[in-house]
């Protein structure tokens, strides 16, 4: 197999991942979206002036206080692949009246890709 079918693989299994993430936050159900994160991920952003920082049990914990975001509209707008890890770029409107972008880190462990890290901005 030559390495741009790995890399179109890969591609495909990140977006699967990235969809767990969309399809909790549309139930407004933390732990639908638990499986696409490593259990030691994190989470880092700003609501407000407010830091929001820690374990991505904050980000579960949160989006199952915000309830579900049905109407939640979401764009791929990269994914930059190198390996085994990779970045992605989403663009989420209407998270609950919520824009968000998401920016996350993801690593291939054990064969299986994992969000390592989130990185959001809230727009006003």
């Amino acid at each position: 197999m030559n390495e741009m079918s790995a890399d179109v693989r890969d591609q495909d299994a990140i977006a699967k991942i990235l969809q767990q993430y969309i399809d909790g936050a549309k139930s407004g159900k933390g732990d639908d979206m638990r499986y696409a994160f490593h259990e030691d991920a994190t989470v880092f952003g700003y609501i407000g002036d407010d830091l929001f920082a820690g374990p991505i049990q904050g980000l579960f914990d949160w989006n199952d206080e915000n309830g579900p975001a049905a109407q939640l509209q979401v764009q791929i707008a990269s994914i930059d692949l190198s390996g085994t890890v990779a970045t992605v770029r989403l663009e989420l409107d209407n998270w609950t009246g919520y824009r968000f972008t998401d920016l996350f880190t993801l690593l291939k462990v054990d064969g299986e890709w994992k969000i390592m890290n989130k990185v959001f901005h809230l727009h006003v």
